[in-house]
């Protein structure tokens, strides 16, 4: 089976065209502080659940992500991103691998998750990555991964990026929950 792949919410490719894409993200972002939009949403998250409500796992349309899975996309960002700052602060220039979203989502049965498992993971990683970030000096955020398919990241760059990775998926899953009331 092919996995499911997002709502059509960007049009830059992450890996062909890596300042369009860094550049839709951030747009997301506008000039929030990342780390208070950062903070907001999880309770969105759980806003969304609740009014999602027995349409959760609602597909829009073939090929498209229901709610859970939205949500469950912006879990799976919130382990990799966990990792990648740890390398970031822990090594000098690491490696930072990339994932193919669409298969996680899929492999990783999002849609058939227990919403209140899923955030409430998503809370506490959530929490710890603020709790680092808040404790990271200025020359700590301007150190250096290297993106596999983006390459040069400062954990800066990392951190205003995930802001906006935020909001687009937060605006993915409303707007499939729009899309199957709408039915």
């Amino acid at each position: 089976m092919a996995p499911v792949t997002t709502l059509p919410t960007r049009s830059a490719d992450p890996v062909n065209e890596v300042e369009a894409y860094r550049a839709e993200i951030l747009g997301w972002l506008g000039d929030d502080d990342p780390a208070a939009v950062q903070a907001a949403t999880t309770a969105r998250m759980r806003a969304i659940v609740r009014e999602a409500g027995d349409r959760l796992r609602d597909r829009p349309a073939p090929g498209e992500w229901s709610v859970i899975e939205c949500l469950g996309h912006l879990l799976d960002g919130e382990i990799i991103v966990s990792a990648r700052v740890r390398w970031i602060i822990a090594e000098d220039r690491p490696e930072l691998v990339g994932y193919e979203q669409a298969q996680w989502v899929e492999a990783l049965g999002h849609r058939e998750d227990d919403p209140s498992a899923l955030v409430a993971l998503f809370a506490a990683l959530r929490v710890a990555n603020l709790q680092l970030w808040a404790a990271s000096p200025e020359d700590i955020r301007e150190r250096v991964g290297v993106h596999r398919e983006r390459g040069d990241e400062s954990y800066e760059l990392l951190w205003r990026m995930v802001g906006g990775h935020d909001r687009l998926h937060l605006d993915q899953a409303e707007r499939a929950l729009a899309a199957v009331r709408a039915r």
